[in-house]
């Protein structure tokens, strides 16, 4: 992928001075290429408070707003230390197999916090075509996803028990492994699930026409 990055000046400088740091060469926009293992796809903020009609209200977001972050355009703000940069990512080449890893767990000085909202997906024909450079698209002929792997994690962060959905391929009946348990599982329970990482295969040639077929 490629990561574009641009320092920030620090906030609480007076507006003059944070535009004439701007023209400096190191608050400039770099770009690098880069190799990745998964994707980590960041969940919008659950609410703090609810009130009591809104207790079993669980928050919910597509999987491609979660997605947009690799689009090329979408500028996400990271904080270290001493200073802050917008970064902005996208992908350059799509592999055989793709993981997302759906970042659930923020951890402080005191204690891992979960955020619980659900994330809405396909479990098939995830297309990932607009999120390549253009002049990268016409090298893909084959930018579409089905899931076969979702690793689940239920309950408090502490407290919690993890699960796993398995594609059978030979058959395409989905599996639930927890422990030394296996049992069915319909595809559209697994799109209410807390999916935690995701195990995407890019379709071929021959998977797209037995599809179409």
């Amino acid at each position: 992928m490629r990561i574009f990055t641009k320092k920030l000046p620090h906030p609480d400088l007076p507006a003059e001075e944070k535009a004439q740091l701007l023209q400096n060469s190191e608050y400039q926009e770099r770009m690098v290429e880069s190799t990745f293992l998964y994707l980590t796809l960041d969940l919008p903020t659950a609410p703090l408070y609810k009130d009591e009609k809104e207790q079993l209200i669980i928050p919910q977001v597509p999987l491609f707003s979660i997605l947009a972050k690799f689009n090329g355009s979408t500028e996400k703000e990271y904080k270290t230390y001493k200073e802050n940069f917008l970064k902005r990512f996208q992908l350059t080449r799509l592999p055989p197999y793709l993981i997302f890893c759906i970042k659930r767990f923020t951890k402080n000085n005191f204690f891992v916090e979960k955020n619980p909202t659900i994330v809405n997906f396909p479990i098939t024909n995830v297309d990932l075509r607009e999120y390549l450079s253009e002049e990268v698209q016409a090298a893909h002929s084959h930018t579409t996803y089905d899931l076969i792997a979702n690793i689940v994690h239920d309950g408090k962060p502490s407290e919690g028990s993890y699960s796993i959905h398995v594609l059978h391929h030979g058959t395409g009946k989905w599996y639930e492994l927890q422990d030394l348990q296996v049992t069915d599982i319909l595809p559209q329970m697994i799109t209410l699930s807390e999916a935690y990482i995701q195990i995407w295969k890019r379709r071929e040639e021959d998977e797209t026409n037995q599809q179409g077929a």
